[in-house]
This record gives structure tokens, sequence and C-alpha cells, in this order.
């Protein structure tokens, strides 16, 4: 009689919110994961604090995480004595990742490059009509509804031979830069000091000071980290630098824009804004930049959404083939990366 041998599989814990893991797994994605890892019940968890997350977390050797998972704590890591890797199914790890983090030897992988993809598509979207001013025409009653014609005070209503500036050459920044290649004659500026010269002239860009940026861009797109050393990197004295008429574009973080003052330049119709991301998030109804027309503001729709859950999923499960079977992980966040990550 011949024994059936079954081939070992890590022990996971799914850890993210209700909502958010009806998201990333329909039955198939679902079946995927569990053709990898084990997934004793329950599979999934929002807390890693009662006794029963506890217990799972006890044995557990891997976190599947995304939205809605609690901090990583010294504390709770603890709890995890088999923990050797966190598979991040979202984009941003800083809600997740405390410091006590990176003093175990764990892989800790993200899925930010496939966030990376409808941020910097809904960037493109975002420009071309900054190009335009079309959602500032749209809004201002007295030009909405006249057909064609030349407004005023809107600027040149142009795509073509425009310049883009980029502050932030990250995967986002990375990615919009390439798909500005579709704008016929652009001129792409980048402002960055980490950024490698060579990788920016390959992407077909110019790597410049952000004073330059400023000083020449007729849409200024904002793709820098949360940092305190970014924190209101654009305030009055830069958006003073602009040229009249420019937009500005931010779907990375609002802290990296001083809102008062980019309010302040706006109402006097001098620059505009498309914001998906604000200062603090969401506005409250009394903040200056609800009242300016020259001001779009969409609630922090630009990264993963509906089915491009699923993008996130399928990167994750990719990211964790790869780490069954021994293979590098292509999303790895190190300690030294860690500071410098969106």
């Amino acid at each position: 009689m011949t024994a059936t041998v079954t081939a070992y599989r890590r022990e996971a814990l799914v850890v993210m919110d209700r909502e958010v893991f009806a998201a990333h797994f329909d039955q198939a994605r679902l079946d995927r994961l569990a053709s990898l890892v084990a997934l004793p019940d329950p599979i999934w968890t929002d807390e890693l604090d009662s006794p029963q997350a506890r217990a799972r977390l006890a044995t557990a050797e891997l976190l599947v995480t995304s939205w809605g998972a609690p901090r990583l704590t010294a504390e709770r890591l603890a709890a995890a004595p088999r923990l050797k890797a966190v598979f991040h199914a979202a984009g941003s790890i800083r809600s997740v990742a405390d410091n006590s983090l990176w003093s175990r030897d764990l892989v800790v992988t993200s899925a930010a490059e496939a966030n990376a993809v409808p941020v910097a598509e809904y960037t493109l979207a975002a420009i071309i009509f900054a190009g335009k001013k079309a959602p500032f025409l749209a809004a201002d009653a007295s030009t909405a509804y006249q057909g064609w014609s030349r407004p005023q005070g809107f600027g040149d209503l142009s795509n073509f031979q425009r310049t883009i500036g980029v502050v932030g050459f990250s995967r986002i920044g990375r990615r919009v830069v390439d798909l500005l290649r579709t704008l016929e004659g652009a001129t792409v500026l980048v402002a960055d000091p980490h950024a490698d010269p060579a990788a920016v002239a390959a992407a077909g860009a110019q790597l410049v000071d952000l004073d330059e940026v400023l000083s020449r861009s007729d849409v200024l797109s904002l793709h820098a980290p949360e940092l305190p050393s970014t924190h209101q990197m654009i305030g009055a004295a830069e958006l003073a630098q602009l040229p009249d008429h420019a937009t500005v574009v931010n779907t990375a973080r609002g802290s990296l824009v001083d809102s008062a003052a980019l309010a302040a330049e706006c109402r006097t119709g001098r620059l505009f804004a498309i914001l998906d991301v604000t200062d603090p998030e969401p506005l409250p109804a009394e903040s200056p930049l609800r009242a300016v027309p020259n001001v779009m503001v969409t609630p922090h729709i630009a990264g993963s959404l509906g089915t491009e859950i699923h993008r996130l999923t399928d990167h994750m499960l990719a990211e964790l083939t790869r780490w069954v079977a021994g293979e590098p992980v292509r999303g790895q966040i190190t300690a030294d990366a860690f500071p410098l990550t969106a």
C-alpha cells in the first residue's frame, strides 16, 4: 500500500476589512490562494487582538493584508512567532507597517506597482482635462452652454506642445511620464532629488530642479511620498512661481500642498487645481477650496476601486506564487526603502 504524500503548505491568515475581503476574493481567486497556502478556519479576520485571532496568529507563517488591517505593532508581532512574510494586497503599506516590522527578518511586499496603474491613468485624464480646462468650463455657467467660442480667463485651451511638470519620479510618476508620450510635442520635466538622471532621460523626460519645473509648467502633477520633508512642499512661494493659468494636479497626498495658499491663488483666477486628495481628507464644509470654481475635487477615487481591486489581488497571488516556489518577490519593501515609500 502506497502512502499519499501531501505537499507542505505554509499557513496563512487574511487580515483586512470585511468588505475589502469580499472585493479582493471572488471564488476563483480564493481557490487560487487555497492552492498556494493552508487556510485554517477562520481564514479571515479584521482584528488581531481577540483570543480567536491570536490563536490563528500564533501559527500563521504569512499574512495577507489590505485596507482595514490593524497595524502590526511589536505586541502583535510577538504573538506571531512563526511569521515569515507579509503580502500587502494594496498600495501603501504605511497604515500596516509599524517600525517593529523591520526588527524581524520578514519578507514584506506590497501591490503598489499594481495600484499605480489606475492612479496614473486618472492622472493622465486629469492632465488632458487640465489642458482644455474642461472641469472649470463645465462649472462656469457663463461659458458652459454657449457652444464653441473663445472663453476668456482660462489660458490656452490646448494639449499640443505643453509643458508638464512631474514632482516625484515614483512608481506612479514614472507611469505618468510614460503615458504622457500620447500628448504630441509635450515637454515633460521631472523634479526628484532621488531620481536617476539616466532613468528619467530614458523615460523621455528632463530631470531639473523644482524651481525650474514650477516656472515652466502648464500643468504640475504631484507624485511625491508623504514625508516630513515633503509636508506642504508646494506652498505660497512655490505656487507663485507657476505661470498664469497653470493647473495643479494632485493624486498623491493632500499634505504635499498648502491648501490655504492654493485656495488663495485659485480664488484670484490665476491658477486652477484638480485634486483627488486633500488635506484634511475629506475636506470640511468650511474649507476655502470648496468655494473656489477653479478647483475640482474628487473623493480619492484615482486608486484601485471596483474590479481594479482584482488587479491588486492578482499581483499579490503572483508574488505569493514566487515566494512559495522559493523565488525572489518583485515588490519587496525593505527597511531602507520604507522611509521613501508613499
